[in-house]
């Protein structure tokens, strides 16, 4: 049997969360230019961009007479959720990882999560959907002073966590559509059909700050990676999520592949930096050069290009 190890490799934002280790991805990032990085040296490399996975459709809008009319979504992928359920022209302002053509108009108000409640505030919003990555937490406070009613919708771990936050999302903006939305997107997250399991691990990295951890069970990518019919190897072993990776730990896991997010791999060096961080040489991945990269603004943001993200990996993987 062939053993795979997908590694996923990204940015980090420290910070404290009730539902996540204190170490928790920061997937609020700009898309990477991979056409032009030294990403792209590998013949064995995969990219999956934001460009691959299909546009978002959006339900007929069902709106309340006092539905919100100037929407800012700053909770992590919160946009496409408005934008499904079709009040995406209502968004004036939105997160780095929301990104979809009825939202692409309106501007991104968000660096790595941190937020500037002066600008939210000029945009003149009826509503602010944030989550707990959503800071600094004096500038929410500035903006609910200001009279703006700021939501706090639940963060999204693992696909089964998505229909609480469209729902919430929904109530939120006013929308009635909310629970068609998310019998949609239950229908689709659907486990691919696999003979031969690739063992897979998440590996997070941010190569400026010399940042090397991976990920276990609750990391997010363990559900994406079971889905795509992989078994997430720090999950397995019963690792919490972004634990500090360390070279015995990664040789001993001996991965076959690496899954990476695009930016976290050009934080290393692309391909060849990669493989030679400690450890990643010992590893038929490492040896074989065999990478996976992942837009960092679709991997963890689990909306409604999830399903389809997860069908391009088991494409991937098999």
């Amino acid at each position: 049997m062939r053993r795979a190890l997908l590694v996923i490799a990204g940015t980090i934002l420290l910070t404290g969360c009730a539902t996540q280790p204190t170490v928790t991805p920061d997937v609020g990032i700009a898309p990477s230019s991979v056409a032009s990085s030294s990403i792209a040296s590998s013949s064995a490399l995969t990219v999956i961009s934001s460009e691959d996975l299909p546009e978002i459709t959006s339900l007929p809008a069902d709106l309340a007479p006092d539905a919100a009319k100037r929407i800012v979504t700053l909770a992590v992928g919160t946009g496409e959720i408005v934008a499904a359920l079709g009040a995406g022209d209502r968004v004036v302002g939105r997160d780095e990882t929301s990104s979809a053509p009825q939202i692409d108009s309106a501007p991104i108000v968000t660096k790595a999560h941190n937020v500037s409640a002066e600008v939210v505030i000029g945009l003149k919003p009826d509503v602010v959907l944030v989550d707990d990555l959503t800071s600094p937490p004096e500038a929410l406070d500035q903006i609910r002073a200001a009279g703006v009613r700021v939501v706090s919708v639940p963060q999204a771990w693992a696909m089964t966590d998505m229909r609480k936050r469209i729902l919430a999302v929904a109530t939120a903006i006013g929308a009635r559509n909310g629970q068609v939305l998310a019998d949609e997107l239950d229908a689709s997250a659907a486990y691919a059909s696999t003979s031969d399991k690739p063992r897979v691990a998440f590996l997070y990295l941010r190569g400026t700050s010399a940042i090397y951890l991976i990920g276990g069970r609750g990391s997010g990518a363990d559900d994406l990676i079971a889905r795509a019919g992989g078994v997430d190897v720090g999950a397995d072993m019963g690792l919490p999520a972004f634990t500090p990776l360390t070279a015995e730990a990664l040789a001993n896991l001996n991965p076959d592949v690496i899954l990476v997010m695009t930016n976290g791999l050009e934080s290393v060096g692309g391909v060849d930096g990669l493989t030679q961080l400690p450890g990643v040489a010992q590893t038929n991945a490492g040896r074989d050069g065999r990478v996976i990269a992942v837009d960092d603004t679709v991997l963890l943001s689990f909306g409604p290009r999830t399903s389809a993200l997860v069908q391009l990996m088991a494409k991937a993987l098999a």
